[in-house]
């Protein structure tokens, strides 16, 4: 296989998950009579840019369809870190109502009802029908289309162009990564600028999160690959912002590298260097990723056969993508984790991909009373225990499988 973005032959490995399904093709109660169909997960690394990268067999449209349930609006930290970002925009580059916004991947409106708020007209391109559907239901004008070169040429013909675009856990998400950068140097404004965060590769290998790691990730992304990324595609990055969400995440800001004029912060070139310093630009670097992803899978597997055989009842929390990765790669079934809970209707009466565990509401959880209950979102897990506080009541104890395993008291 080939580089998605430079073309080079890939041949060093990060990872095999071995097979699974698409992490958000949850089955219903017709899709579980059925067969399911399953892909390879490998990850490769390549050698010239560092993109790290799936190899090709599932296409978007097989992974991103009228049923995918992912809703952002259901996580509220998230809510709270989308609705900061507004803020942070409009003070940094005075945006009023004079300016436009355009949101790549707006998903059901979790972002762009905060800009909608402060009467700075937007618009939203979301490919996937049931979380648009929400986003119109807010007001927000949605384009139901994959981002490209030739979306952002429509919508500059149709007057759309953007002085801010905000791409949020996207740009891992598209196949062809040079088509989708270009587009944004396309939409901008000449002193536009775009935003783009994403989980940072350097936090992915070092905190062992391998169970961020499914098909619908195309790529796993540093400051380094996606600098080289955005200037052979009309960009150029002139900040970069470190935060906390899903597990370590990187904000670049980036402008058109033609037109633009901001300048260049001092953190770009920071956080380049050490990216170099950690490794990430030695083959090295990748090569014990492999045997600390097996490690966490047998440790997770032991922990959940010894509660078998004694007697304990193991549920899950959150039936998100992650949680589809590190259950199939662990080979779980419902014999040791019973049900998953879930607060999102869309996901509510379905079960999980693969390993075929129900997903249900939280009242299963006041009736069952499991003695542990694993949170498959870990980078959730603060907000999580305090939502389940009540647990503790009947002696329960909640598990985390990555970057570790840990009982927590």
């Amino acid at each position: 296989m080939k580089c998605r973005h430079c073309g080079s032959e890939l041949k060093l490995p990060l990872v095999d998950l071995g097979s699974a399904p698409p992490s958000n093709a949850y089955l219903t109660e017709q899709t579980l009579h059925a067969p399911e169909k399953w892909f390879p997960l490998r990850v490769l690394v390549c050698e010239h840019c560092w993109l790290a990268q799936t190899e090709d067999f599932a296409q978007a449209n097989e992974l991103f369809d009228a049923d995918y349930a992912y809703f952002s609006s259901y996580t509220s930290s998230w809510l709270a870190h989308s609705e900061r970002y507004v803020a942070d925009m409009v003070a940094r580059f005075n945006l009023t109502a004079d300016n436009y916004v355009v949101e790549v991947a707006a998903n059901d409106g979790y972002l762009l009802q905060y800009v909608k708020a402060r009467n700075i007209p937007c618009i939203g391109v979301e490919p996937t029908a049931g979380t648009a559907a929400v986003a119109r239901a807010k007001g927000i004008p949605i384009v139901s289309d994959f981002f490209s070169v030739r979306l952002a040429k429509e919508l500059v013909t149709q007057g759309k162009q953007a002085d801010l675009t905000a791409a949020n856990n996207v740009l891992a998400h598209v196949p062809d990564i040079n088509d989708f950068v270009a587009g944004f140097a396309v939409l901008l404004k000449p002193l536009g600028v775009a935003t783009f965060e994403f989980p940072h590769l350097l936090k992915l290998i070092a905190e062992n999160q391998f169970d961020t790691i499914y098909h619908e990730h195309f790529s796993y992304l540093s400051l380094t690959a996606v600098n080289l990324i955005f200037a052979a595609n009309g960009l150029s990055v002139f900040d970069v912002e470190e935060h906390l969400t899903h597990g370590g995440s990187l904000r670049v800001f980036a402008q058109r590298s033609d037109t633009g004029q901001q300048a260049r912060t001092a953190r770009v070139d920071e956080l380049l260097h050490r990216e170099a310093q950690a490794g990430i630009l030695s083959a090295d670097y990748y090569t014990d990723f492999q045997a600390k992803t097996d490690q966490v899978k047998n440790d997770f597997f032991a922990f959940l056969l010894k509660a078998k055989r004694q007697g304990k009842t193991v549920a899950a929390y959150g039936a998100a993508a992650k949680g589809n990765t590190l259950m199939n790669y662990t080979g779980i079934r419902p014999d040791l984790i019973s049900f998953v809970v879930d607060l999102n209707p869309a996901k509510q009466g379905k079960a999980m991909p693969g390993s075929r565990i129900p997903i249900v509401d939280e009242s299963r959880l006041q009736q069952e009373k499991p003695d542990y209950i694993v949170i498959l979102p870990w980078n959730l897990k603060v907000e999580v225990i305090l939502q389940l506080e009540y647990v503790r009541d009947w002696g329960g104890r909640f598990v985390t499988a990555v970057p570790l395993l840990r009982i927590v008291p």
